[in-house]
């Protein structure tokens, strides 16, 4: 049985998810506000600039390491402790990567980092899914991935602006003092029991610990072909978008020679209509309910990943780039949302350690095929980059019609 929001405090509830979109908003805003500022991070530790987008995939593979233990042991012992660990632990690395003087460093601390993402996804949004109802917790995570998505929006553009000030060492330093403020606010609304484990969670959490046990739970959810198609088609889905954030500062700043608040203003298209897509979901899925919305995602999706396709044989200019990808960034915000609750429910194992396995496996391929396009040089070019990203996104629709022959998970 689901605890519903009546019976907690409205106010808890609401100070609980601000908390959790902060948090959120901060662990990718420690890649998107310093982006601008990557060509003076390599510059500064005397590093290749070829070096930028494998930090940020590291930063992504960070988010893989811990959710496939974290999630099992929030299951059993609560979620509210492991979140303020995982926040307090980003803190620690955004301010000890001030200190670092070797690209070797920063990738390392980097990769800590990004393991804020595996607690957010391993512990926060099971959290939010046993405290609301199916529709309210697909509109629950979707509005808080519109105030996630300003960290992609306004980061590129806030830190063009901080850049004139500040050092890309005194912007972790303003992310560590943000990520203070959301642990303390996680302290203070996280409630101390989530009581949405299901029963047979509860009876086997005693194997919590047990390596085998864990293995075998694990090793389930890999051979469940619903769960594992539709946790491929997330990373796929998203993946265009990733491989924008990680190589834009080549493609714009080194290739256009665009100024770090130019390449901030060229954002704002792209991020935007992920949130337009966000709140069309939200007009939506009360009427059509979840399937439906993530099949009409896919027309808005579909059309302008085959824009940029059709496009890059050609000279491409960077509106008819950045054009195209907002038109897919609109299908993105409608279904990734509604995607996520179909992979989360698409087993009946916990909540924690299903939505542990779902991280960490959309990251990888969003990592993986992120430092795969990167390789094959992707960065090179806008036209490079359209073909490579529109390929690669489309490849969704496989795993999509994978997951759509199951019996049970029409879309």
């Amino acid at each position: 049985m689901q605890t519903q929001p009546s019976t907690l405090s409205s106010i808890r509830v609401a100070g609980f998810c601000l908390a959790i979109a902060l948090f959120e908003c901060l662990t990718y805003m420690a890649s998107d506000l310093v982006m601008p500022a990557m060509l003076m991070v390599t510059q500064d530790l005397d590093a290749s600039p070829d070096q930028i987008p494998y930090a940020f995939n590291l930063y992504l593979l960070g988010g893989v390491l811990l959710p496939w233990l974290i999630g099992p042991l929030s299951d059993r012992h609560g979620r509210r402790p492991f979140m303020l660990v995982g926040c307090a632990g980003f803190v620690l690395a955004c301010v000890a990567i001030t200190q670092v003087s070797s690209m070797h460093g920063f990738n390392g601390l980097r990769l800590i980092q990004g393991m804020g993402l595996g607690f957010v996804i391993a512990v926060s949004y099971p959290a939010i899914q046993e405290i609301f109802p199916e529709s309210a917790a697909v509109k629950v995570m979707a509005l808080l991935g519109n105030l996630a998505l300003l960290s992609p929006l306004l980061g590129p553009l806030a830190g063009g602006l901080l850049l004139q000030w500040l050092s890309w060492r005194e912007l972790f330093m303003l992310l560590a003092g943000l990520g203070l403020v959301s642990w303390l606010a996680l302290w203070w609304f996280m409630p101390r029991t989530i009581h949405g484990v299901p029963a047979h969670a509860q009876a086997s959490s005693v194997e919590a610990f047990d390596l085998r046990s864990l293995v075998r739970r694990y090793g389930a959810l890999l051979g469940h072909v619903g769960f594992m198609s539709a946790s491929v088609a997330l990373g796929l889905m998203s993946l265009p978008l990733i491989a924008w954030i990680g190589l834009s500062p080549l493609l714009l700043i080194q290739g256009q020679g665009l100024s770090p608040l130019a390449y901030g203003i060229w954002q704002v298209p792209v991020f935007s209509a992920v949130i337009l897509g966000n709140f069309i979901l939200n007009a939506l899925v009360d009427r059509v309910g979840v399937r439906r919305v993530l099949r009409y995602s896919l027309w808005p999706f579909c059309a302008g990943l085959i824009a940029l396709i059709v496009a890059s044989p050609f000279t491409l200019s960077l509106p008819v780039l950045v054009g195209g990808l907002s038109l897919y960034a609109i299908g993105l915000g409608m279904g990734n949302a509604a995607l996520y609750r179909l992979a989360l429910f698409a087993s009946d194992d916990s909540k924690g350690l299903v939505s542990a396995m779902v991280g960490m496996i959309s990251i990888a391929v969003m990592s993986a095929a992120g430092s795969l396009l990167a390789l094959l040089g992707a960065g090179a070019s806008l036209e490079s980059f359209a073909l490579m990203v529109g390929i690669a996104g489309l490849g969704c629709l496989l795993a999509l019609r994978l997951f759509a022959s199951r019996p049970t998970a029409q879309v």
